[in-house]
């Protein structure tokens, strides 16, 4: 098989499993967590690390904002070879008691995102795979690590999150919001792959905390940037499981 045109790897570059962080640095940050990493491709908002976590081979792929450029990272990671994919990343809570730093495992997405829908309609559900959400939450309670687990909402418009659509999310008993986990859990049903995700809160909405700005050092508060670095661990030990 060709190259990927964004990703630029190719067929038995990578692994069958891969963790889908948003962010590119958030790749180092996974990478230093294993016990040897080599950089593959780089290119736009996506860079593509191998690596092993206890002797468990495995690929780490930032996807960037949003359900576009993670679709593209699914199709492309999927054209290649990768069998299942693990997001980690950070979300925003949407019920009251949601504390920031603590870790949401998503047994459902709602598709409040326009990419998803040029897939499939909107009726068809957005959820993860059994045995990665399982494997998610136990790895969790193996490390006496709590985790949230219901289902949460993936927005493209991050500055159009108003009142009226918090509190709607709030109604429906979302757990939070983040941007990318619909079309991650769409594209892996539809093709017969497997997903999951496992987010940090950085923030609760419905009580006004909110992240702030600049580089993912900044950007989190303290706790926050302590359990990323947690649930990272819960990931790579579920990866092994997988």
């Amino acid at each position: 098989m060709a190259t990927q045109p964004h990703l630029l790897v190719e067929d038995g570059d990578l692994t069958d499993i891969a963790l889908v962080p948003g962010d590119p640095g958030r790749v180092d940050r996974i990478a230093d967590h294993c016990d040897e990493a080599e950089t593959i491709a780089r290119n736009r908002e996506y860079k593509v690390v191998n690596a092993t976590y206890e002797g468990r081979p495995l690929t780490i792929c930032s996807t960037g904002i949003g359900c576009p450029s993670a679709a593209i990272a699914v199709e492309e990671l999927a054209n290649v070879g990768v069998e299942t994919f693990i997001r980690v990343g950070t979300t925003g809570a949407l019920q009251s008691g949601i504390e920031i730093g603590d870790m949401i495992v998503a047994n459902g997405a709602a598709k409040n995102e326009g990419t998803s829908k040029r897939y499939e309609d909107v009726s068809y559900p957005a959820v993860p795979d059994y045995d990665v959400l399982s494997s998610l939450v136990e790895s969790a309670e193996a490390n006496d690590e709590e985790v949230h687990v219901g289902p949460i909402a993936s927005d493209d418009a991050y500055y159009a999150e108003t009142d009226a659509y918090v509190a709607d999310w709030e109604d429906a008993g979302m757990l939070s919001v983040e941007m990318e986990a619909a079309a991650i859990f769409s594209l892996t049903r539809r093709k017969g792959l497997r997903a999951g995700a496992i987010c940090t809160v950085d923030g609760n909405l419905v009580e006004g905390t909110q992240k702030g700005t600049a580089t993912e050092d900044d950007e989190l508060p303290e706790k926050a940037k302590n359990n990323v670095g947690r649930a990272i661990d819960i990931a790579l030990e579920a990866a092994t499981d997988l």
